[in-house]
């Protein structure tokens, strides 16, 4: 699709709103995907650590 500007770009026709809140929401999910295993592998690293050297005092 051709814009002649680019505000008619962000207008988009009359959808801006719409496609720009689209376009955000996905961005905010694709965000979360990506950082939700990082910060559930980042605590479960930290448990294991905690569980090896509480093992480890045992011993």
């Amino acid at each position: 699709m051709y814009f002649d500007s680019f505000a008619s770009f962000i207008e988009m026709g009359g959808h801006g709103p719409y496609v720009w809140v689209c376009y955000a929401i996905t961005a905010l999910v694709v965000i979360f995907n990506v950082w939700s295993p990082l910060r559930i592998r980042k605590s479960f690293i930290a448990d294991m650590k905690r569980r090896m050297r509480r093992e480890a005092k045992q011993s």
